[in-house]
């Protein structure tokens, strides 16, 4: 498999992260990672997390969503998700992310909203 997990898009001060089909804690190190340092060298002010190839996540992947929500919340951003399916979207919902990150039906609306 040489597709890389994780791709990144910028829009202005917007960061796309496209995540892979399993976000889980064999890959979370790698996003935390990856991200960190687009974070340390770029104006960021609002994640936008692309949850439309992803069918799996577990635990790892909530703990990494959060710590890029206290990130964001402290310097006046915002983290925003969408494309979450059915069984994605029942981990966010138990994993409270959705009480702290809104969810769009559409990229458009994500990066904008």
């Amino acid at each position: 498999m040489n597709k890389p997990l994780f791709t990144y898009e910028a829009d202005g001060h917007v960061l796309i992260v496209h995540l892979p089909e399993e976000l889980d804690h064999h890959n979370c190190t790698g996003l935390k990672y990856e991200t960190d340092l687009i974070l340390s060298e770029n104006y960021i002010n609002r994640i936008v997390f692309d949850f439309s190839g992803t069918g799996f996540m577990d635990s790892s992947g909530i703990g990494v969503l959060l710590n890029r929500y206290k990130q964001m919340a402290r310097s006046g951003g915002k983290v925003t998700i969408y494309g979450a399916g059915a069984q994605v979207l029942r981990i966010l919902k138990m994993g409270g992310i959705l009480k702290l990150m809104k969810l769009y039906d559409s990229k458009e609306d994500a990066v904008t909203g």
